[in-house]
């Protein structure tokens, strides 16, 4: 590690369930996880064109702010019927500011006519040491599904109540949280990101 003294790493976000989910994952491995929130960090701006361009960015951007390694994800919804869309612009699909029911009521308007509905949520995830880091740890998860035509369910948030997992039957709102920790696409991401943080946070102790 650049910083062997200190295994403190910011999660670039405020979401106090994805802190929560996450700080579990890495406790294991020593590592303690803060929220940006913790250090008033002002927010990037998510200029990227991909998962993975944004989840770097706002991961350096928390670096830069703070003097610690950093930890970012971005997520979203890609509909092949829509060329990918909502994608990167999944949280504001509708508007800047638009609500989950906001969301999903433009994604429904939007398939009316389509009956190939296969969709995907892609989770980037993107690990650095400091800010200016040049190789950058990511991993990605993708998680195959279909849109309903109307929501189901009352678990989860975002689009989970349309995103239909046909080998269950089930969308994703009606999984419990369990079982959206182990098949989501963050959960899929994590599944490769863990190895490699274990390389850097515990096996360093034996170089």
């Amino acid at each position: 590690m650049s910083n062997p003294d200190s295994n403190t790493v910011v999660l670039a976000s405020g979401n106090r369930g994805k802190l929560a989910e996450l700080g579990n994952l890495l406790a294991d491995m020593g590592i303690t996880l803060r929220s940006q929130a913790e250090f008033n960090v002002i927010e990037a701006d998510e200029t990227g064109l991909s998962f993975i361009e944004n989840a770097i960015l706002k991961a350096r951007n928390a670096a830069r702010q703070t003097g610690f390694a950093a930890l970012a994800d971005d997520s979203g919804l890609s509909v092949d019927a829509l060329g990918g869309a909502p994608g990167i612009y999944s949280a504001r699909y509708a508007g800047e500011h638009a609500q989950d029911a906001d969301n999903n009521a433009k994604l429904l308007h939007a398939l009316k006519n389509e009956t190939k509905r296969h969709a995907h949520f892609h989770c980037a995830l993107a690990f650095v040491r400091h800010a200016d880091d040049p190789a950058p740890i990511v991993a990605e998860g993708l998680w195959h599904g279909e849109i309903l035509s109307a929501p189901r369910g009352s678990n989860g948030f975002g689009y989970d109540p349309l995103f239909y997992i046909a080998d269950l039957n089930l969308c994703s709102a009606e999984l419990s949280k369990e079982q959206k920790n182990q098949l989501s696409h963050r959960a899929l991401a994590l599944s490769q990101l863990l190895p490699r943080l274990r390389a850097e946070y515990l096996d360093s102790s034996n170089r």
